[in-house]
């Protein structure tokens, strides 16, 4: 998260980019204590969509079909986009805070949820 002015932190809005076209399997947990499952990189981005709505993070988080890089390889590969969230009356900008990708590096995290977990 940003820090605001206050010394609190201003919470963050993000971008998943994931391509169901890419080829590869990753084999992880979608949650934090629950039993590895194989996905494609469809099945990554209908398991993100799933753990945004299951958790309420609808205004704060979209999961989007688009080119993650990475192309050439094995994947499925994901990049995440981080904007700060807009203040209450306001529209969300487009200027990115920073971003994150997990090219080639998707079986290393503990679960898929830290896609999430990590960046907001």
């Amino acid at each position: 998260m940003t820090r605001r002015r206050d010394g609190g932190a201003r919470p963050r809005r993000l971008v998943i980019n994931a391509c169901s076209l890419e080829t590869g399997l990753v084999r992880l947990p979608v949650r934090a204590g629950t039993r590895p499952v194989q996905m494609d990189g469809r099945a990554i981005r209908q398991r993100l969509d799933e753990l945004v709505r299951s958790r309420g993070l609808s205004h704060l988080v979209r999961v989007r079909e688009a080119c993650a890089g990475g192309c050439s390889g094995g994947g499925p590969n994901v990049s995440v986009t981080i904007y700060p969230a807009p203040h209450p009356g306001e529209q969300p900008d487009g200027i990115a805070i920073g971003w994150k990708t997990y090219v080639y590096s998707l079986a290393g995290l503990a679960c898929l949820a830290a896609v999430i977990d990590d960046n907001l």
